[in-house]
């Protein structure tokens, strides 16, 4: 169970362990016994995590805003240098257009 933080307006911040589903409930003060409502005040505990669930989150923050790119795929990578396959059966044109003169011919290629 997880260990939340509640503020009580005469003793001051204590924690208590209670379970997921009352996460939003008040608490009351194990000093006083006046009702606390919940606060955050700490980040939570992820160092209790194996090391290889920590790295796997780790990883996953830092590809959350871009996946990760290599700089080049190589000689001849037909994505990167615009070069074509050797067996590839793509026509290119002089003026950039291209067709494939044995795939679907009555498609249009831009």
């Amino acid at each position: 169970m997880p260990v939340y933080e509640y503020k009580c307006s005469e003793c001051g911040v204590f924690e208590t362990v209670k379970p997921m589903h009352a996460f939003a409930d008040p608490c009351d003060c194990p000093d006083c016994g006046q009702t606390a409502p919940r606060v955050l005040f700490s980040v939570p505990h992820i160092s209790g995590l194996s090391t290889s669930t920590r790295r796997a989150h780790e990883t996953n923050e830092r590809s959350a805003d871009s996946p990760k790119r290599t700089s080049t795929h190589g000689p001849g990578c037909g994505c990167c240098s615009g070069a074509a396959k050797k067996n590839s059966k793509t026509l290119y044109r002089p003026d950039g257009s291209k067709s494939f003169p044995t795939k679907r011919p009555w498609m249009i290629s831009h």
